[in-house]
């Protein structure tokens, strides 16, 4: 057990997990079970040291126990990141050992893929646990690389806060994409077929090079993406890029994508409303992998995913529907609809 007092969000437990065979480093937060077993991806990066990993896992971990709660899932929050270990590794040997820590927690956390990971890693998990998601598709189920899923949600999301916000349609709009991976390119795909401009970034300048020739984008650097002309900004990278000198030379209205965390502090969302650019929260927007994590584990059908992640933009008009009411920031909107979910769902428990 990890002492988390040095953090600044508090879950309920931090776990910290090493295997010398395999080069496992891995730290495994759980923010919040009171809905159900902590739910959220596994991430593998290159991180500078252990508090890092914690900070990064804790903070995550958070996001996903909100993002549950408003998407209506019976799964709290919680989150894996595993340092990438320096040089040539056993990639198998790797999530063989992580599978087995997870094992270890007795179903109180359930892990799928996030940045750096994929199917193939989630099945060699599925060796040694079953508390695991984001496996090979089964026949009618849900399962599968969560990416489209996620990346749906985000699309029909941001049709909404265009027509909400700019009352327009997103044909008549330009969209600058931060992070072409798996999830930025499905949504730069999914724009392109709705008649968007696009202007794409990312620091694999091969993977943005490939979209713009694909969908017909401009490519802006990294470094400028954030502050192109256009009429929504997609973050769909790493989180934390929403602070307020980024959201001072930011010339789009809207900025909903797929990243999580975006902010880099809460009060910069009030930043944004400051400056009249609606800020829908991820929290809310990028849940359809999630959902459909849910769906794989719970057995629910492919039709069931596709109809709660299609509801995605009603739960955002909630969201922004309660921030104009209450005069307060659309991110503390969400997470007061969230932690109110999690009230009842407490309080039902206490009663019981």
């Amino acid at each position: 057990m990890y002492d988390s007092s040095k953090v600044g969000v508090m879950p309920e437990d931090v776990h910290v997990f090493t295997d010398a065979a395999s080069g496992l480093e891995c730290i495994v937060a759980l923010h919040s079970t009171a809905l159900g077993p902590a739910a959220g991806g596994c991430r593998l990066w290159s991180y500078a040291g252990r508090e890092d990993m914690v900070a990064d896992a804790c903070r995550l971990a958070q996001g996903m126990t909100y993002k549950n709660a408003l998407a209506d899932l019976p799964l709290g929050g919680g989150k894996a990141v595993i340092r990438r270990p320096d040089g040539a590794f056993d990639r198998t040997a790797l999530f063989t050992a992580f599978g087995r820590a997870i094992a270890s927690l007795d179903g109180r956390y359930v892990t799928a893929e996030d940045v750096g990971t994929t199917v193939e890693d989630m099945a060699v998990i599925a060796g040694t646990t079953r508390h695991v998601a984001g496996l090979p598709i089964g026949h009618g189920r849900g399962g599968g690389d969560p990416s489209p899923w996620t990346a749906r949600g985000v699309f029909l999301s941001m049709r909404l806060a265009v027509q909400r916000h700019l009352h327009r349609d997103l044909s008549d709009c330009t969209v600058a994409i931060q992070g072409v991976g798996h999830v930025g390119s499905a949504l730069a795909t999914m724009l392109h077929e709705a008649g968007a401009k696009l202007i794409v970034a990312d620091v694999n300048a091969a993977a943005a090079a490939r979209v713009a020739v694909a969908l017909g984008a401009e490519v802006a650097s990294v470094q400028a993406i954030s502050s192109c002309k256009a009429d929504v900004f997609a973050p769909c990278a790493l989180g934390g890029g929403l602070n307020a000198d980024s959201i001072r030379k930011m010339r789009a209205k809207i900025v909903c994508g797929a990243a999580n965390n975006q902010l880099r502090d809460p009060g910069d969302a009030a930043v944004l409303a400051d400056r009249g650019i609606l800020y829908a929260p991820d929290i809310v927007v990028n849940a359809g992998g999630i959902i459909n994590v849910a769906a794989e584990y719970l057995g629910w059908s492919h039709d069931q995913v596709r109809d709660r992640v299609d509801a995605t933009p009603h739960r955002l008009a909630a969201v922004l529907d309660r921030a104009e009411r209450t005069g307060c920031s659309t991110h503390a909107a969400a997470e007061a609809l969230a932690c109110e979910r999690i009230d009842r769902a407490s309080g039902r428990r206490a009663a019981a």
